[in-house]
């Protein structure tokens, strides 16, 4: 059942992290185009450190809050039951954001008449590297790769290189192993209660300095890119805005018809979480928070919110799968490459599917890119096209997974209940 959502949503921190975003960007041009190197390398550390801190309690959040999600879920049965809503819910919202944005790709064709040589960026070999081995695996052999790497051969080994499928998939185990055996795991339960517990009161304190490492953020991405690239690839970056931002419509007309909320209200409760994720470009990093926002403001139980959550943060990827079938149609556009219906369902398929690969990592949207252009048989080189301005649509792709996910947790939640959610305004 939904519990009650609290009713004070912490507005001030909402506040300190929109105006340290919005001063970060003024700050950020001012460093641009007056080349304030100095300043820039002294604040950055400041941003390094803020993500470390989020990261530092990724792993142990992600292995406690599972396997409590399913130790107090009480049954085999009742795991089952969250998982296939999760999966279908995911793979659901992922076809409706590839959809929306090969539909606005083919409305606005960003990429005709393009001059590409205005805008073409040099790969770096380890690039081209990292980019052909992905292609050369082939869309199969990826989903294939996925679900294999999902096993830990050494659990230990996946926690120190924060591998978090693998994490998931021990801490389910472990969990199922507890349930069965719940005497002989008294123990591990109480430690794992304990770990969550003191995680969740680490986050609340790392996010009372959100407003600085954000800042920092902010300058050091604007301060590098600034806004020369946005002439060139202006039509592009509207279009992938475009769908972006409809997509989080479309989820946030979920979120409050299976909440009972005002949409205003979702927004305000999951808000901290969305700016986070936009600074740091990283659903992993962004993990703590989302967890925070959807328990405290949104009063999703705590179970779903546990399972859901780290699992959304690693194969949810709504933002990256439209930025992924945009860029693609775009690079095709600007080669003046086949177009046809056939190669936009290959690109439809691929893209929704290979987005599940992608890492809850800054960046990482550009390799499973690969896939969906070799799919096609378009020029990996093609990527060279979007380099300039993928930092920058990283934070808004980045911004919409992780409000996907927190709606996963709520939609989730809603069909789990017997009763109605609590109504909130």
């Amino acid at each position: 059942m939904m519990q009650p959502a609290h009713q004070q949503v912490d507005h001030r921190q909402t506040k300190q992290i929109l105006w340290a975003m919005i001063l970060g960007l003024i700050v950020g041009l001012v460093a641009y185009y007056y080349h304030w190197t100095e300043f820039v390398s002294v604040l950055e550390p400041l941003g390094t450190m803020f993500i470390k801190l989020l990261k530092m309690l990724i792993v142990p959040l992600v292995l406690s809050s599972i396997y409590m999600s399913i130790v107090n879920l009480g049954s085999p049965e009742k795991l089952g039951s969250l998982g296939v809503k999760s999966i279908i819910y995911y793979f659901i919202t992922t076809c409706i954001a590839v959809l929306i944005g090969l539909i606005l790709v083919n409305i606005f064709k960003p990429g005709s008449g393009l001059d590409i040589a205005s805008i073409s960026n040099e790969l770096s070999t380890e690039q081209v590297t990292k980019f052909q081995t992905s292609a050369d695996t082939g869309l199969f052999k990826t989903i294939m790769s996925v679900l294999m790497d999902a096993v830990p051969a050494n659990p230990f080994q996946s926690m120190a290189e924060m591998q978090i499928l693998q994490i998931i998939v021990f801490s389910i185990f472990l969990g199922i192993a507890s349930l069965v055996y719940r005497d002989d795991a008294k123990p591990m339960i109480g430690f794992m209660e304990s770990l969550e517990k003191l995680s969740m009161t680490l986050i609340h304190w790392i996010m009372k300095i959100a407003p600085i490492g954000i800042f920092a953020l902010m300058v050091a991405v604007i301060s590098t890119a600034g806004l020369h690239a946005l002439e060139a690839l202006g039509k592009y970056m509207v279009v992938v805005v475009l769908g972006l931002t409809l997509h989080f419509f479309v989820l946030l007309a979920i979120a409050s018809w299976r909440h009972k909320s005002s949409p205003w209200f979702v927004v305000k409760s999951v808000l901290p979480a969305m700016l986070t994720a936009f600074s740091t470009s990283s659903s992993a990093s962004t993990l703590p928070v989302t967890m925070a926002c959807v328990e405290d403001n949104l009063g999703v139980d705590r179970n779903t919110a546990q399972f859901v959550l780290p699992l959304g943060a690693t194969i949810n990827m709504d933002g990256t799968a439209l930025y992924e079938s945009v860029a693609v149609i775009f690079i095709g556009q600007a080669y003046g490459l086949d177009l046809s219906l056939g190669n936009q369902i290959i690109i439809f398929m691929t893209a929704s599917l290979a987005a599940v690969g992608a890492a809850a990592i800054p960046g990482a949207g550009l390799v499973t890119m690969s896939i969906v252009l070799s799919a096609v048989g378009y020029p990996l080189d093609g990527i060279g096209l979007i380099l300039a301005v993928d930092r920058l649509l990283d934070m808004f792709r980045t911004c919409v997974n992780v409000f996907g996910d927190a709606v996963g947790t709520v939609v989730v939640e809603s069909y789990n209940s017997k009763t109605s959610p609590q109504q909130t305004s």
